[in-house]
């Protein structure tokens, strides 16, 4: 297929930010929507794009969305995930926070917490929360992603492993329809495998868009998880998931039915 130069500058576009919707589209071009549509139709024929309701995404593959375009997304529905899971997390807890733009929001809301031992790979968490006398921050040794700060592979893990602690606060890249917690980078997972297994309790943290995504490798399940924080899940099945494992669903913003119901 030949693209248009609209086409591949949308193109661009989602390769950069992950989705693109039609509305922002036809503004950014000053374009009619409809025009759009058609431009994502002929992207999505080509298989260069997946629709989803009101616009398009990647489809799946090998690359996450580069990480400054991952923090603009979704912001405010983070920062109500990330005041909900700090809200659980009382004064004088030990915790993990992993690699992610959401496990970051946990690190932002937790600020006013006293007497914290806060463990991480994430260096952006670790250089926020030093500042705060109350706040003991131990961070993981390993090989230091550029991208995003991440500290991943086997010294990381290593390391992790000494302790155990009250929360682990985690992040993934995308959640499968049967439940599976899904990332791009084998070392990584390993580290939030890790985690997961030296925790008493484990809040997953991931906003909505994660369900549109998919990703190649494999953390675990969402079973493996006590607390599931998003700002509303609409897969019906993974609802019933968490009800039938004693998995907490917390809807920060819920959607309201047909009927004016709000799913609890």
């Amino acid at each position: 297929m030949l693209l248009s130069s609209r086409q591949t500058e949308i193109l661009a576009i989602a390769k950069e930010q992950g989705r693109v919707l039609v509305e922002e589209l036809a503004q950014r071009f000053s374009v009619t929507p409809q025009t759009i549509r058609k431009d994502l139709n002929d992207l999505c024929d080509a298989r260069v794009l997946n629709r989803i309701h009101g616009g398009a995404v990647l489809p799946a593959g090998k690359e996450n969305v580069k990480y400054e375009a991952r923090r603009s997304m979704a912001a405010a529905e983070k920062q109500a995930i990330g005041r909900a899971a700090a809200a659980l997390i009382p004064d004088n807890a030990s915790l993990f926070i992993n690699i992610g733009t959401t496990t970051e929001a946990v690190g932002e809301a937790l600020t006013d917490h006293r007497e914290l031992m806060v463990i991480t790979n994430n260096i952006n968490v670790a250089n926020r929360l030093r500042i705060f006398p109350s706040i003991e921050v131990v961070i993981a040794g390993g090989v230091v992603r550029g991208a995003d700060g991440g500290i991943v592979g086997e010294a990381a893990v290593d390391f992790i492993r000494q302790f155990k602690v009250d929360f682990a606060v985690i992040g993934v890249s995308a959640i499968d329809q049967d439940g599976a917690l899904l990332d791009f980078d084998f070392r990584e997972v390993k580290v939030a495998q890790a985690i997961i297994a030296n925790a008493r309790h484990v809040i997953l943290v991931s906003d909505s868009s994660k369900f549109e995504r998919t990703a190649p490798v494999r953390i675990g399940h969402i079973s493996q998880v006590h607390t599931f924080i998003t700002d509303h899940c609409p897969i019906a099945r993974l609802r019933t998931i968490c009800q039938e494992r004693d998995v907490r669903l917390i809807e920060t913003a819920p959607v309201a039915d047909r009927s004016g119901v709000v799913a609890d």
